[in-house]
């Protein structure tokens, strides 16, 4: 894959996930127990065979250039690498305006590497996909632009830019949001919402993207303005997910795709990792997903006094190297490495991130913790969400979040 050049935007300030994102950009949201968010999309270039690739930066990214300078390292010797690039106002005392704004703004990449294709890839879903399936797919029908997209429900389809097609996969047109969604071909029960994934052939993206900056009118988002403008005058295709297969992948699992984007996705997408057939399973030998890890002792439970319920255990869980259950219990949670349980305590339904410790005797439903949050005992937090909506962000799902650096008493 050395004729492609990927760049994947990172930049996004994930407002809706505040207050996750209060001190960090939404690529670099912890996910998964030992993950960000931007590991994932990474993970499928990596695995697909991609390996020069560049991470554009911008809001509060410093935890993101880190993680990705320290655990994405390739050989450069054979010309392989992952590199975030901060924002650096090249064309003026500017930030980036729109997703189209921000590779224009970063073009001298593009002309220095003089890649044949360019990958443009979001930062900030969780999904597994062969990305050469769709490089193929791109060759195959000579395109200018291919967008990748997914079935949804046509009932759920006007909270999406949806995609019209032909039988042929030629896009004829892009909607954003719209009150009547056109249906995809061959399923009326289904439209194609785009996944903010484009492969383009270069020359064809450094034209469009000139154009794009010279024009007032224009919100310079690759979206609204880019693919609306290209359908018409250039050879636009649209890549259907749903199609792709990844290496061992269990058929429930082909087409996940989660934008997790508000507390509530997030939290629901924590929520699919932990079930007996969880469905989306980062267990897969064939398809690794890779991060930057710490150098942690594994994993211990302690405590057997089933008389006076004091025993450390966890069902329907994933929990991560440097925990410590030490007499409490866990159910379908999600625990984020060196975390401490302490005894007689109860967590259920929960994301406990990195260093978070709970007291004694302390009861905790549909939580998210964040890093190195400590809950003191006796503390009940989940089950009367009136009274939580006075101390904690509580989203309209009733997903409590205890921010980072929040003291409790």
């Amino acid at each position: 894959m050395n004729n492609f050049l990927v760049m994947i935007l990172a930049g996004g300030v994930g407002s809706r996930l505040m207050p996750l994102t209060r001190d960090r950009a939404k690529p670099a949201v912890p996910f998964g127990g030992r993950y960000r968010i931007i590991d994932f999309v990474l993970s499928n270039f990596v695995n697909s065979g991609f390996l020069k690739i560049k991470v554009l930066t911008q809001y509060k990214s410093e935890s993101l250039n880190t993680h990705i300078s320290r655990g994405w390292r390739l050989a450069s010797i054979a010309d392989q690498y992952i590199e975030p690039v901060p924002a650096q106002q090249r064309l003026g005392p500017q930030w980036y305006k729109g997703s189209a704004d921000a590779i224009y703004q970063n073009a001298n990449i593009i002309t220095d590497e003089d890649p044949e294709y360019v990958a443009v890839f979001g930062g900030d879903n969780i999904y597994k996909m062969d990305v050469r399936q769709m490089s193929k797919y791109h060759i195959d029908k000579n395109a200018d632009l291919t967008v990748a997209a997914i079935p949804v429900p046509i009932e759920e389809a006007s909270a999406f830019g949806i995609i019209k097609v032909d039988e042929h996969g030629r896009m004829l047109e892009f909607i954003e949001k719209p009150e009547n969604p056109p249906p995809m071909p061959g399923d009326p029960t289904r439209a194609l919402a785009s996944m903010g994934n484009y492969i383009f052939t270069t020359d064809v993206l450094l034209r469009v993207l000139a154009s794009d900056a010279e024009n007032p009118m224009s919100v310079h988002d690759f979206g609204k303005s880019i693919i609306a403008s290209m359908v018409e005058s250039h050879d636009v295709f649209v890549y259907d997910f749903s199609t792709n297969r990844v290496p061992g992948q269990p058929e429930g699992e082909r087409g996940y795709w989660r934008d997790v984007g508000t507390i509530e996705s997030y939290w629901k997408a924590s929520m699919d990792l932990v079930s007996v057939t969880p469905a989306f399973d980062l267990y897969n030998r064939r398809w690794p997903i890779r991060s930057n890890q710490d150098h942690n002792p594994p994993a211990k439970f302690v405590h057997d006094d089933f008389a006076n319920k004091r025993v450390g255990q966890a069902v329907n869980s994933m929990v991560s190297d440097g925990c410590i259950i030490s007499g409490g219990r866990i159910e379908n949670s999600v625990l984020f490495p060196s975390v401490r349980v302490h005894s007689y305590s109860h967590v259920s339904d929960s994301i406990l991130f990195e260093g978070v410790e709970i007291g004694r005797h302390s009861k905790l439903k549909r939580c998210i913790v964040d890093k190195g949050v400590v809950i003191p005992p006796g503390m009940t937090i989940g089950y009367n969400l009136e009274e939580d909506r006075e101390r904690f962000h509580v989203s309209p799902d009733g997903t409590v979040v205890i921010a980072k650096g929040e003291e409790l008493e």
